[in-house]
């Protein structure tokens, strides 16, 4: 299962978190996961003794409540918090550290963290960046684009021109987010998000012209750092027993299974002389009407059943 360190978390969340690293350097490696089934929104919670959080979040009730205790009885609570698996513990509103809380940090080498932040924002911020980190993938191979603001996956058999259809995209004002190898996340329960690897970022493969760094040819708004994904446009070879197979009238919706999401597919068959980026454009805006209530095949079907319904009464009546 995937999971996060609690140095990586720290790291990516130092300054807008503003987060002050106090105790427990010792624990660093400690890992964030759901390596115990559990959802993600369970690994941040307030102070709990019962069930404790992996990001066990400090707000002014529970100082207070630790500060209270008695020394004996802070030492049970404590013990009897500690004994539990715990990743780092984060004290908000700027509030002053207890020093015991301190000593059991520093001992079972549990990250202590403070921050000026509220708890509730603070558990809001770290709950997203975890469904992010944490979330399943998988890599496809393909080009990911933002098309008319809607995530595009372009895939197909290896020198079917995507590289080729990506550079006109790019061209017609459209942005580049991953090629080649594009990671999707499942960010939510029907979310898929696209990523290009950092290694692979910015960079275009287009047979006869090599390697094409998108951002310093096209400038800054051809590239994008992730789209979510919403459709897949499958590029085939247009032969004879392509075409036959293909649904002309497209009245039933292909789709793919992605990490148990279903995503929208549209096949289109590639020949000499079609303009495929037209072609894609085309797709995702009739996709963004269907998204409306907006099916022209679904008009087109009732028109034409409407009209042999006129000629029927015509004749009857004749």
């Amino acid at each position: 299962m995937p999971s996060v360190s609690v140095r990586k978390l720290y790291q990516d969340n130092q300054q807008k978190l503003s987060l002050t690293w106090i105790a427990g350097r010792g624990g660093s490696d400690n890992l964030i996961g759901n390596d115990d089934q559990r959802p993600t929104l369970s690994l941040v919670g307030h102070l709990n003794f019962i069930h404790p959080n992996r990001v066990q979040v400090l707000g002014l009730a529970e100082v207070d409540y630790l500060n209270r205790l008695e020394r004996s009885a802070a030492r049970t609570a404590l013990d009897q918090l500690f004994h539990k698996t715990m990743s780092v513990v984060i004290v908000a509103n700027d509030q002053a550290v207890p020093a015991l809380l301190r000593d059991y940090c520093h001992t079972h080498n549990v990250p202590l963290m403070t921050t000026p932040l509220e708890s509730p924002y603070l558990m809001d911020v770290l709950r997203i960046y975890l469904a992010r980190a944490l979330a399943v993938s998988t890599v496809l191979h393909g080009v990911f684009l933002d098309v008319l603001e809607i995530g595009v996956l372009i895939m197909g058999d290896s020198a079917m021109g995507k590289s080729e259809l990506a550079l006109e995209l790019i061209s017609r004002g459209h942005g580049l987010v991953a090629d080649d190898a594009v990671e999707l996340y499942r960010i939510g329960p029907d979310t898929l998000e696209g990523r290009c690897p950092p290694l692979l970022r910015d960079f275009l493969e287009v047979r006869g012209l090599g390697i094409l760094n998108v951002r310093t040819v096209f400038g800054e708004t051809a590239v994008r750092p992730k789209k979510v994904l919403k459709l897949i446009i499958h590029l085939i070879k247009a032969n004879d027993q392509a075409m036959q197979a293909l649904d002309r009238l497209n009245i039933q919706s292909e789709t793919q299974d992605i990490l148990g999401v279903t995503v929208r597919k549209v096949i289109l068959p590639v020949a000499a002389g079609r303009n495929l980026a037209v072609l894609v454009e085309a797709a995702v805006r009739n996709y963004i009407l269907q998204l409306r209530g907006i099916d022209s095949t679904r008009e087109f079907v009732e028109r034409h059943t409407n009209f042999l319904r006129e000629q029927e009464n015509a004749a009857d009546l004749d």
